[in-house]
């Protein structure tokens, strides 16, 4: 038999696109779980995996509210057989299962979700914002990772020319972006974050990206991840403003990917909402806003709820997209309902409330802490530098390697910094993302941690990195 696949005759995009969230360090990581668990030595008793913002894998608790709704839904008896389950998470998921069709949790929503739960969350965003949002305009996603997939496949229309469509991206940026404009065959075009001024997003360097790409292709979107991902700035309502006139003279989609809304540590820092800031510059360009319960305090990553707020675009247009949903028929019903959680949590004099506010904010206050922790450890040691982890769940501190381990790198086929991690994953056990992946400043080199580990994981990474740092550092100084 003669395969009629093969390497060559696949889809050579999806060949070519890279994710180094989950690349081949990862891969090694949990090939050297497995050979500890099996017994064999190594020169650390456990693999710390500090490559991905997944805050259960780090052993934070679920919360109890989210729990209790989302156990109710998927069996219902429990609400006549547990008697400790408050009132209100029963209303709710009365509520919820009158909204899905077939009152089950086990049959299709409507392609844009449950109307209930889209209406939940234009409530959530009229709360945040303090301006209207219709629920017409939200729809319901597998992750917020499904708006980018879909909102990028839909806007994928070459021109008559041939021109592939451009996208504009931060560097560094999340891997999921260049990894689907890749797959998607769209050209993407990189803007570099100023890591100098704590990874400001400059008008300047907006203009010479579009400058300096716009021959090769029609420039038709441009991504911005604020709170960042990876570099845990924050940016200020003036520098969304900038970015919103740069967007509207170049007559640009923005994909405003706010996930990490909820995550905001310096005490200088502050969200604000694209939406809210188009509103009080009275301008109007396309956006795609976008929410997760991934990320926040929530960290459901497993459950895969999201939303996305379609802003300013016609009626007719809006229409064929809401099409494009229908052929995936809908996302995860579970995961709307945690949505719903998220959007709709319980309230001052609610029985859920006290529990879950004491939950919500020691989550918080440990990331904050831990926000802090590793951006003064990181600095702490010679050869590492990190700016301040404002928002978000990630550190990207630039690491200054010996020229002879940049050479030696070279000659193993690795990018430097590449090489320094792998290293790190061998002798210390430590499994930590390359700059590389996400995109870095020729020259330089990086690493993105999550600030995720639990306070005594934390202590013991940082003791690890100490010592293999200063190691790595002798032994090709």
């Amino acid at each position: 038999m003669v395969a009629l696949l093969s390497i060559e005759n696949i889809n050579q995009n999806i060949r070519n696109l890279e994710y180094a969230v989950r690349g081949p360090l990862v891969i090694r990581a949990v090939q050297l779980a497995r050979e500890i668990e099996q017994g064999e030595k190594k020169p650390f008793v456990s693999v710390i995996r500090a490559n991905i913002g997944d805050c259960h894998a780090m052993n934070q608790k679920p919360l109890t509210f989210y729990r209790q709704v989302l156990a109710c839904a998927s069996k219902p008896e429990l609400m006549e057989t547990d008697h400790s389950l408050p009132e209100d998470v029963k209303t709710r998921v009365r509520d919820l299962l009158h909204a899905c069709g077939g009152q089950s949790v086990g049959a299709y929503s409507d392609a844009c979700g449950i109307e209930l739960i889209r209406r939940q969350c234009a409530n959530y965003i009229e709360k945040r914002d303090g301006i209207s949002a219709d629920w017409k305009n939200i729809f319901l996603t597998t992750g917020a990772s499904e708006v980018v997939k879909t909102i990028l496949s839909f806007v994928n229309n070459s021109r008559i020319d041939g021109q592939p469509v451009g996208v504009m991206i931060p560097i560094p940026q999340y891997p999921l972006y260049s990894a689907t404009i890749c797959e998607l065959g769209m050209h993407q075009v990189s803007y570099y974050l100023d890591e100098e001024r704590d990874w400001r997003l400059d008008l300047e360097e907006l203009e010479r990206a579009y400058a300096s790409e716009s021959s090769k292709c029609d420039i038709r979107v441009l991504v911005v991840i604020n709170p960042a991902n990876p570099t845990g700035a924050v940016l200020s309502r003036e520098n969304i403003c900038q970015v919103i006139e740069f967007a509207v003279r170049h007559n640009l989609l923005i994909i405003a990917d706010e996930v990490y809304q909820h995550n905001i540590w310096a005490d200088d820092a502050q969200f604000h909402s694209f939406k809210r800031c188009m509103s009080d510059m009275n301008v109007k360009s396309e956006l795609v806003s976008m929410m997760s319960a991934s990320k926040g305090y929530m960290g459901e990553c497993g459950l895969r709820g999201g939303y996305g707020e379609m802003v300013n675009f016609e009626p007719e247009v809006q229409a064929v997209f809401y099409k494009l949903l229908s052929a995936r028929l809908c996302s995860s019903v579970l995961g709307q309902i945690t949505m719903s959680c998220v959007v709709n949590p319980p309230e001052k004099g609610e029985p859920s409330y006290e529990l879950f506010i004491n939950e919500k904010e020691k989550i918080l206050a440990d990331l904050k802490a831990k926000a802090k922790l590793v951006a003064d450890t990181f600095n702490s040691i010679e050869g590492i530098r990190c700016n301040k982890v404002a928002g978000a769940m990630y550190a990207f501190p630039q690491i200054y390697l010996p020229e002879k381990s940049i050479k030696a790198a070279e000659e193993a086929g690795q990018k430097p910094d590449f090489f320094y991690l792998m290293a790190l994953l061998e002798e210390a056990g430590i499994c930590v993302v390359p700059g590389s992946g996400f995109g870095q400043r020729p020259g330089t080199f990086h690493f993105r941690t999550t600030i995720l580990p639990q306070p005594d994981t934390f202590d013991e990474m940082m003791t690890r990195f100490k010592k293999f740092h200063k190691s790595f550092i002798e032994r090709y100084s």
